[in-house]
């Protein structure tokens, strides 16, 4: 499969479409090849070093948006047992850019609410690139209501550019869906685990987004607005992104600073693009050590927490 390159990344492009080419339809056991592939690798490695070791804020938001990182269906796929899908709202119609259902992990049955952006461009327009109509707010809030009953934890996977703007979602209530989405969150008995995989924006990502632990993948994103949206708004200028994302400070690094999340999970060097099955293992790890934390906690105890950690995040100072 034809890997997907950004800006900053543009100069592995031809050393990588030649190791392949080498591996592909040569003997690397004869060598000249040998020679040429050990010489690549080395190549290579030093110009990751130099690509990945300083990624600034607006290169830390392209690479939540990369093409190739995983999505929350792969996730399933690879982290989970048993994972029935449920579908639709039952008021309007069901959402694809909105994955809902019931699986298991390492024993521990759970919910499971996320955004799905797509693979292709078929997929992307068939999941609205991830970004949901109010059904699909309204599905994620009947299956928590069904884990509430049962008394199963949930955990949501947060990837969308932003709930979609479009008129027919605003009729539909939109806003309103955000709204009681956020609202219901507060109010639900069960342990809640949120896990930032993509870019997160606007009140789009914080509908799923309210838990008793916030958790976000190493090159994530997660902000009230992109960085272009930033820039258009206050600049009238979309090209001053970057300066936009020195502003909002989205990083992960930046948000564990500020209190908005909980942990970072560590991705493999490059990004989690680069190797989808190191990130698999780690992000497993991570999410099963949390849950398990979560899980023991008293549930009276555990809506209180939630209630005061969501008072108290940001940092601020006051001037006179």
């Amino acid at each position: 499969m034809k890997r997907y390159y950004l800006d900053f990344e543009k100069k592995l492009e031809p050393l990588e479409n030649r190791l392949d080419e080498i591996r592909r339809f040569y003997d690397t056991r004869e060598p000249h090849h040998a020679k040429e592939e050990a010489s690549l690798l080395k190549r290579i490695s030093k110009l990751e070093r130099e690509i990945y070791s300083e990624l600034t804020p607006w290169q830390r938001s392209q690479a939540s948006r990369h093409l190739d990182r995983p999505h929350t269906l792969d996730y399933i796929q690879k982290l989970f047992t048993d994972f029935t899908e449920v579908h639709g709202d039952r008021r309007f119609k069901d959402d694809p850019a909105m994955v809902c259902g019931f699986a298991n992990l390492d024993g521990i049955n759970l919910a499971i609410v996320g955004h799905q952006k797509g693979k292709d461009v078929r997929e992307m327009a068939r999941r609205n690139f991830g970004m949901a109509h109010p059904e699909g707010y309204r599905k994620a809030m009947r299956v928590m209501e069904l884990a509430d009953r049962w008394g199963k934890p949930i955990l949501t996977f947060i990837d969308t550019p932003g709930a979609f703007p479009g008129v027919g979602a605003e009729e539909r209530g939109q806003a309103e869906a955000i709204a009681a989405s956020i609202c219901y969150m507060f109010s639900l008995s069960v342990p809640i685990l949120i896990l930032i995989i993509g870019e997160g924006m606007s009140g789009g990502a914080l509908a799923i987004g309210v838990g008793d632990r916030v958790l976000m993948l190493e090159n994530a994103s997660y902000s009230v607005i992109s960085p272009e949206g930033c820039a258009a708004i206050l600049w009238h200028d979309g090209s001053k992104r970057s300066l936009a994302a020195e502003a909002l400070k989205p990083t992960s690094y930046d948000l564990l600073k500020l209190k908005v999340i909980d942990g970072i999970i560590k991705e493999p060097f490059g990004g989690a693009h680069r190797n989808w099955e190191q990130t698999f293992a780690t992000t497993k790890e991570v999410l099963t050590k949390h849950l398990k934390e979560i899980m023991e906690i008293p549930i009276d105890d555990l809506k209180q927490q939630r209630y005061e950690k969501f008072r108290k995040m940001g940092v601020f100072e006051e001037t006179a």
